[in-house]
C-alpha cells in the first residue's frame, strides 16, 4: 500500500443517552504537571478560538500561564490544547482562527466531550463572495480592486488559488499536496482539490488534485486548496481546505445532535457567466479516540461542492473502545478498537519516516515555515531567476521512495519567452509545477538520512513549495 508522507510548507454523558461506564484509556498528556492546564471549556454561544493566542513550546507543558489559548508545537505542527471537560451546548457554534502557521487543532481532555452544538473547521468558499462588502476572493478592477487574494483554510488546511487581477495578475493554483491546478486562456477555470479520493478530472480542463495522506491521520493534516479562476476583468478565488483536529479524551465522546464539521470551501463563479470559475477545496481531517463513542449528530468532511470538478473528501479516523452511535458520517471512516485502558498513539513513533524542505538555491529553509505570502518576511528570498534547486532531506525513508517537490505560484502571470522557433512570445505561467527528485547524496546509514534534489521553475513574486514522499 502506498503511504505518503508530508513535510509542510513555508492539523458528559447525557439523558436520554445509554453510556457505557467501564471503560477508559490513558491518553498521554492527561495526566501529570501540564494536565489540565487549559481548564474547562463550556461553550453556549457562538465561539472563534484564537489559534495565533498559544504560546509556542512543546505540546505537554504546563500552560496555566496562558490557560484557555493552547501551546503551538512547532516539532508536532500542532495547537493543542489540554482541558479537563470539554461541552459545547446546543444551537452553539465554534470556529477557529488559524495560527500564523495553519497548523491544526488537538484537544487532550482528561474527563468527557459533549458535542451538542457544531464545532467547524471548514475551509472558506468563494460561492457568496459577489453579495458581500468588503470582499477578498472576487475581484473586479472597478468595483472590488483590492480582491483576488487566497481563501483561508480551516486549521491544519491549505489556501484556495487567488483570482485573477489583470492581465498580467493571473489566478493561481490551490494550495497543498492535492491542491488543484489554475488553467489557461482557453478556460479560465480553476480544478478542485483532492486529499482522501482524488478530484475528478474534467475535460478541457485537466486532472483534478491527488490523493495524499494515510488513513491513520497521522501525522495530522487538513485538506487542499481548489485553483482560482478567472479572466477579461473579473476573477474569482478557489475554495479552500478543511481543516484537521484531533479530539482525544480518556472517557467519553457523547453527540447530542452536534456536529463536527470540516468541509471543503465551495467554488465560486462570476455572476451571469460558468467561464470564470474558482474550483473547489478538498474536505478535511477529524480523528477522534475515546473510550466510548456514544450518541446522535454527523461527522462530515465532504469536499467543496460544485465548480468544473468534483473535489476529493476528507479523511475520518475513529478510534473508540466501545460504540454506541448512530452517527451520520461522510466520507466513510476509518475505524479502530482500542483495548481497555490502553494509551493511544497521538503523534509519529520515534524513528518514524520524516521529510522536510532542507533548502533553496542553498539558502536552509526555516525549521517552522509561515508561507506567509508577504504578511511576513518571506521564509526564503531568492533574486530573480526562472528556476531554484530544492534540496529535501529525508530520514528513514528508503532510497526506493519517490520524493516530490511541489510549487504553487501565489498568482500565475504572463511572462516573455522564447520558444523553439526562437521568437519571444507572451505565455502564461499559473500552474503549479511537482518534480519527482533525484538523490543527490546519502548523508547516513544510521539512521538513513538522504538528501534529495529537484530543479523547478519560479515566477516573480510569492511562491509556496512543499515535499511529499510516496514510499514503496
Amino acid at each position: 500500500m502506498m503511504n505518503p508522507l508530508l513535510s509542510t510548507t513555508f492539523a458528559l454523558a447525557f439523558i436520554g443517552l445509554t453510556v457505557p461506564a467501564t471503560a477508559a484509556l490513558l491518553v498521554p498528556g492527561t495526566s501529570g504537571p501540564g494536565a489540565d492546564s487549559d481548564g474547562e471549556l463550556s461553550i453556549t454561544a457562538n465561539t472563534v478560538i484564537d489559534l495565533s493566542k498559544a504560546t509556542v513550546g512543546t505540546w505537554n507543558q504546563d500552560n496555566t500561564a496562558n490557560q484557555g489559548n493552547g501551546v503551538y508545537d512547532p516539532e508536532k505542527w500542532a495547537v493543542v490544547f489540554k482541558y479537563s471537560r470539554v461541552t459545547i451546548g446546543k444551537d452553539a457554534m465554534v470556529t477557529f482562527k488559524n495560527n500564523a502557521t495553519r497548523a491544526p487543532v488537538v484537544w487532550l481532555v482528561s474527563g468527557s466531550v459533549g458535542i451538542n452544538g457544531n464545532l467547524d473547521l471548514s475551509g472558506q468558499s468563494a460561492a457568496n463572495v459577489w453579495a458581500s462588502e468588503p470582499v477578498g476572493y472576487a475581484y473586479h478592477w472597478l468595483h472590488r480592486p483590492l480582491g483576488g487574494v487566497p481563501t483561508e483554510p480551516g486549521p491544519g488546511g491549505f489556501r484556495g488559488g487567488a483570482a485573477w487581477r489583470d492581465g498580467n495578475v493571473l489566478n493561481g493554483p490551490g494550495f497543498g499536496p492535492g491542491g488543484g491546478n489554475s488553467t489557461g486562456r482557453d478556460s479560465y477555470l480553476g480544478v478542485s482539490a483532492g486529499f482522501g479520493s482524488e478530484a475528478t478530472r474534467r475535460d478541457g480542463v485537466g486532472p483534478g488534485g491527488i490523493k495524499y495522506g494515510n488513513p491513520s491521520l497521522i501525522p495530522l493534516i487538513g485538506g487542499a486548496g481548489g485553483g482560482g479562476g478567472g479572466f477579461n476583468s473579473w476573477g474569482i478565488s478557489g475554495g479552500a481546505g478543511g481543516g484537521a483536529m484531533l479530539i482525544a479524551c480518556n472517557n467519553n465522546i457523547s453527540f447530542d445532535l452536534g456536529r463536527i464539521k470540516s468541509d471543503g470551501g465551495t467554488y465560486g463563479q462570476e455572476p451571469g457567466y460558468w467561464t470564470t470559475l474558482g474550483a473547489a477545496g478538498s474536505g478535511g481531517g477529524i480523528r477522534l479516540i475515546c473510550a466510548n463513542l456514544v450518541g446522535r449528530g454527523d461527522l462530515s468532511a465532504r469536499g467543496g461542492s460544485g465548480g468544473p470538478s468534483v473535489a476529493g473528501h476528507g479523511r475520518i479516523r475513529l478510534e473508540r473502545v466501545s460504540n454506541d452511535n448512530t452517527l451520520n458520517i461522510t466520507p466513510a471512516p476509518s475505524v479502530i478498537d482500542l483495548p481497555d485502558g490502553s494509551t493511544p498513539i497521538l503523534w509519529p513513533p520515534t524513528g518514524s519516516p520524516q521529510a522536510k524542505v532542507l533548502s533553496i538555491d542553498n539558502q536552509l529553509a526555516p525549521a517552522d515555515p509561515k508561507a506567509s505570502f508577504g504578511a511576513a518576511t518571506p521564509d526564503v528570498a531568492l533574486p530573480l531567476v526562472n528556476s531554484a534547486t530544492v534540496i529535501v532531506e529525508t530520514v528513514n525513508v528508503e532510497e526506493a521512495s519517490s520524493v516530490f517537490v511541489r510549487i504553487a505560484p501565489r498568482n500565475g502571470m504572463v511572462v516573455n519567452e522564447a520558444g523553439t522557433d526562437g521568437v519571444v512570445r507572451a505565455v502564461d505561467k499559473r500552474y503549479a509545477s511537482e518534480i519527482k527528485a533525484v538523490v543527490k547524496q546519502i548523508v547516513s546509514t544510521d539512521p538513513l538520512t538522504i538528501h534529495w534534489e529537484a530543479t523547478v521553475p519560479t515566477l516573480m513574486g510569492y511562491s509556496a513549495v512543499q515535499a511529499r514522499v510516496v514510499r514503496p
